[in-house]
């Protein structure tokens, strides 16, 4: 019989519930007697620890809230020992599971009271891994499960679902290869209200599918959030006691005072001239205050009210007065600008400016070789484009040290990369490693967007073949008690004060990428649908201005970039082009100077700068791998030795054929030495292979026409 009270003499407490064709459990007391709570998940075969760790003490000289919450691959849960020769234990993430991470994180941290100090920590890690789905949803719904046990006012719970089409149905929990055929991959959550975040890539698919999608998840998904509710009724957890930091309300009152008659209109000024006037009105309230109050003025605290004036005066602006901080129209776009080719020996490159959000793109060409190579526990293989973001603190103004990428900047850059792989051309028809850079050079809102554009000019300027143009909007959204009011490429100050991120990216022909936050507990699909469709017409805005700069992608890629031709083969040659030991292909290689990468179908690219290396090489394995044809002549062929019946010449790469006494010459010769010597290149014709694949050569006959 199953154990029901574990060693801390608590009662093992365990739901489940139908979901998708296997069962889905909860369970809590089992594992993790230190956390503050603790949840196992188990569907199919995966099984995910969801630990949350909350402080007992507030910390209220934090200006906001310190949750974390991370997902934790083990190379184990899959039955992998990691591919690398030297590292063998999981250290730092990888990407996959850096961007997992996040996804949990968005949906579960809006639904924290303002104002919450106490730190929190919430870490999945998946033990188990059933290689018929993705982990990522049950650990967002084990997770969620371990903050309602948590005591603490998480306003839960969340569950997500990962959304695909499969023979023109929606469904959810489908196998990796599915997903990779299916046109749309969607990630949504939500909570019993409504949608809290949405990430999908999509084939160029339609607003209208999208939304349908969406729906359907949101519906599909209740069953997960039920199952939360009946766990934590049967827990019976006591709800800890916390309080909220917020502002003194007299100094709230002192900065609105001080404010009032400088806010409104006074404002409502086109980027930079606004910031300025802010960081002006900030540095004299600054002045006068610390000025009167001496020691007893808390910098900290005025600040954080300055902020909320400010942005309650933006909400203000649009909804009383129906103007945007900067005074542009609800679907105005701020003024656009862009060119190619700024930089004179990358392979491709593209600047990209939206007010005062700009991005510079490089893109760089190499054989597949440089692919990326995957090694997590999901995938193992390669990834031939991949894209990069760097957002330094000088993009922003401000002062900070250099380090590796953060979790935000390996997210934009994905989001972006997933805009354009729809459009990239195959392997076949295209076969290099592409590499695209975004350096952000300034930062006001959307810069993600700006990096999907800027990438899609620097691939056409490097001459990349996409199959069509994409470009990138961010919408945001006030609610007005249940009135939306959806706004078309949002800047910082519009975000700060807003309720929604709204990201899409795509062709003419439909949606390639988006991704949603919100900033308030659940919204209905039909606002999506609003803000998608007045999304379309701001991103067509946008390509608009992008075709004026570069309308297709260059005829030629540039002179700077490697050429790579490719030959097939017989994949059973593939072992005479590498030689024992690799000999053959590094002699190959080294001489001719060029980059050979042989794939398992007999696919053999070659790759240099120098279009007359590539064919010295393509003739060199041409030669390996050809097969004699009887009657072809093959001339200026070395004589490999010489006997007293004939002499023995080659005519390819390991194929001798033999050239009797009586093929050498139409006259009389007695004596092949006579005539040949070991190392003389002849010409002959091949005018017979006998049953044995033996091949008969003549000399006499290849001077006959």
């Amino acid at each position: 019989m199953a154990q029901t009270i574990n060693n801390m003499g608590k009662e093992i407490v365990s739901v489940s519930t139908e979901f998708f064709g296997r069962t889905l459990r909860l369970e809590i007391n089992k594992v993790g007697f230190r956390t503050t709570s603790s949840v196992m998940a188990t569907y199919g075969d995966t099984v995910v620890l969801a630990s949350v760790m909350v402080s007992p003490d507030s910390q209220p000289s934090m200006d906001y809230f310190p949750l974390s919450i991370d997902y934790e691959e083990k190379m184990y849960a899959s039955g992998k020992i990691s591919g690398s020769r030297f590292i063998k234990r999981e250290g730092r993430p990888s990407d996959e599971a850096v961007l997992i991470g996040r996804l949990i994180d968005r949906p579960i941290r809006p639904l924290w009271p303002k104002g919450y100090r106490h730190e929190v920590q919430g870490v999945a890690t998946v033990l188990s891994m059933d290689p018929d789905f993705r982990p990522d949803m049950v650990a967002m719904i084990a997770l969620s499960s371990a903050f309602m046990l948590s005591g603490a006012p998480f306003d839960g719970p969340v569950a997500g679902l990962r959304v695909s089409q499969k023979d023109g149905q929606w469904t959810a929990f489908d196998t990796p290869a599915d997903i990779d055929q299916s046109n749309l991959d969607l990630v949504v959550a939500g909570t019993e209200k409504g949608v809290m975040m949405v990430e999908a890539g999509a084939n160029e698919v339609s607003e209208e599918d999208i939304v349908g999608a969406i729906d359907y998840a949101l519906k599909a998904m209740q069953p997960a959030i039920e199952l939360q509710k009946e766990l934590v009724k049967k827990a019976a957890i006591k709800v800890k006691e916390y309080q909220l930091v917020s502002i003194d309300e007299d100094i709230l009152n002192r900065v609105e005072k001080w404010l009032d008659g400088k806010l409104g209109s006074d404002l409502r000024k086109p980027y930079p001239e606004r910031n300025t006037l802010i960081q002006e009105l900030r540095e004299k309230m600054t002045e006068e205050f610390s000025s009167e109050m001496g020691d007893d003025f808390n910098k900290a605290q005025h600040m954080e009210a300055f902020d909320k004036v400010i942005h309650k005066d933006v909400r203000n602006g649009i909804i009383k007065d129906k103007t945007r901080p900067d005074g542009r129209q609800f679907d105005e776009i701020r003024a656009l600008s862009s060119e190619v080719s700024i930089l004179p020996r990358t392979h491709g490159s593209s600047l990209f400016t939206r007010g005062l959000t700009q991005a510079l793109n490089v893109v760089t060409l190499a054989p597949l070789s440089f692919s990326q190579i995957l090694d997590t526990m999901e995938k193992e293989g390669t990834r031939r484009y991949f894209h990069h973001y760097n957002a330094p603190g000088y993009t922003v103004g401000e002062v900070r040290r250099l380090g590796s990428p953060g979790r935000r900047e390996i997210g934009h850059g994905y989001l972006a990369e997933r805009a354009l792989l729809p459009v990239l051309p195959s392997e076949e028809d295209f076969p290099y490693a592409i590499r695209s850079v975004t350096e952000i050079m300034s930062q006001n809102g959307s810069t993600s967007m700006a990096a999907t554009c800027s990438s899609c000019l620097a691939l056409m300027d490097a001459g990349v073949p996409i199959k069509a143009p994409v470009s990138g909007v961010a919408m945001g959204l006030i609610l007005d008690g249940s009135d939306p009011i959806i706004l078309t490429d949002i800047a910082d100050a519009e975000d700060f004060a807003g309720d929604m991120d709204f990201k899409v990216t795509g062709t003419t022909k439909g949606v390639t990428a988006l991704q949603m936050d919100m900033k308030v507990p659940g919204l209905p699909v039909d606002i999506l649908k609003l803000a998608l469709e007045k999304a379309k017409k701001g991103r067509f805005i946008i390509l608009s201005h992008m075709l004026k700069t570069i309308d297709k992608p260059k005829a030629e890629i540039s002179p700077l970039a490697p050429r790579v031709e490719s030959i097939k083969i017989n994949p059973d040659k593939i072992r005479e082009i590498i030689g024992k030991g690799g000999e053959t292909i590094q002699k190959i290689t080294a001489e001719t100077g060029t980059t050979i990468d042989i794939k398992d179908d007999g696919t053999v690219m070659i790759a240099s700068p120098d279009g007359e290396r590539i064919l010295a090489a393509k003739h060199w394995i041409e030669s390996i791998v050809a097969e004699p044809e009887v009657g072809k002549i093959y001339q200026d062929v070395p004589v490999v030795s010489v006997l007293d019946f004939g002499a023995f010449v080659q005519i390819l790469p390991g194929k001798d054929g033999l050239v009797h006494v009586s093929e050498i010459s139409d006259e009389r010769v007695s004596k092949p030495s006579d005539v040949l010597t070991e190392g003389d290149k002849v010409t002959v014709k091949l005018i017979a292979i006998d049953d044995k694949g033996r091949l008969q050569l003549s000399i006499k006959a290849a001077k006959k026409k």
